[in-house]
């Protein structure tokens, strides 16, 4: 979280978020605060999340729409979090920090456990209930009806504003990254393959239980293509598994990860064969979006050694035109068809 906003936090803030949702906050335990504070509270012995989203993140129609969405796909039989109505019967609270804003939600705390990359259930069976979650998502979201609760156009997003994140020190970098952007922009946009995605579904946004994936952080989703919601479960999976590895090794992993999540998306929803092809482009915008989110929140002059490494490798890959992985998606797509 930016330093100035964080000076805008409080434990009284956090009392009266919790109150408005007759939780408490005594014991709260914070569960992380990137882009939003998120805590787990509880209501008598039920566990709850809570979070705090500051308006210079989200705005309240923005906040509504997701959470106005994420019912949608709950009440239609998609393992998602409910987002709980407050004493006042609303979804979103609003509650005054100086000149702004944090709009707060409360959601049902996911069953499970999440699944790392080296747990034995990181494995096909996982992947392909990945995809069929995924492909749900999609198929309900078709049918989905937002009126005036609508979530923001992926290409509204602060973060592709590349030069007012990145220096011309990386100007080969800004270029590449706005020709990317315009190459996605120039695709046709139909309700069947563009609508509001998750645009996060990684292992870090899912819980696992009794083999059944639990979706929870819509925080990202927008409207986009749905392609991007197959693109970034393969860039994460391969990048958090195989990251210190080769271009091979990566692909390799790559290959058999996304086979399988697509046996489980074609079960609930189609794959067009044009967009399938385009998904090096959606891999290669989640290149640029992290190395853009990673100079707008990380301190540069005083990096970790981890951060240092990840940030050092991304822009020699993206320096060097070499992706995250190479595949024939195509007769990918094709064996899980078969």
């Amino acid at each position: 979280m930016e330093k100035w906003i964080e000076e805008l936090f409080s434990e009284e803030l956090l009392e009266k978020a919790a109150g408005k949702f007759g939780c408490e906050a005594s014991g709260a335990k914070k569960l992380g605060d990137f882009e939003n504070y998120v805590y787990e509270v509880h209501k008598g012995d039920t566990p709850y999340i809570l979070r705090l989203t500051h308006s210079s993140h989200r705005s309240g129609i923005d906040v509504e729409a997701e959470l106005r969405w994420v019912n949608y796909l709950h009440e239609n039989g998609v393992n998602v979090s409910l987002a709980n109505r407050s004493r006042e019967g609303r979804l979103v609270e609003k509650l005054e920090a100086g000149d702004t804003c944090f709009y707060v939600c409360l959601f049902d705390k996911a069953p499970g456990k999440p699944v790392r990359v080296n747990d034995p259930l990181f494995d096909e069976a996982l992947f392909k209930e990945w995809g069929r979650v995924t492909g749900k998502m999609h198929r309900l979201t078709k049918e989905y009806k937002a009126g005036e609760y609508q979530r923001e156009r992926w290409d509204e997003d602060d973060i592709l504003s590349y030069s007012k994140y990145l220096t011309q020190e990386d100007a080969v970098i800004i270029e590449k990254a706005e020709k990317n952007k315009k190459e996605l922009q120039k695709l046709d946009e139909t309700p069947e393959i563009f609508g509001i995605i998750h645009s996060d579904i990684h292992a870090g946004n899912f819980f696992y239980h009794d083999g059944e994936m639990h979706v929870f952080d819509f925080d990202d989703s927008m409207q986009f293509f749905f392609m991007s919601d197959l693109a970034i479960p393969l860039y994460y999976s391969v990048w958090w598994k195989h990251g210190k590895g080769n271009l091979r090794e990566r692909s390799e992993f790559g290959e058999t990860f996304l086979k399988a999540f697509l046996n489980g998306y074609l079960e609930e929803n189609s794959v067009d064969e044009k967009m399938i092809a385009r998904l090096p482009s959606f891999l290669s915008l989640r290149d640029f979006t992290l190395y853009s989110v990673f100079h707008k929140k990380w301190d540069l002059t005083n990096l970790s050694e981890a951060e240092e490494s990840l940030l050092s490798g991304l822009k020699e890959r993206l320096l060097n035109d070499e992706p995250i992985v190479s595949l024939d998606y195509q007769a990918i797509l094709t064996q899980a068809k078969g």
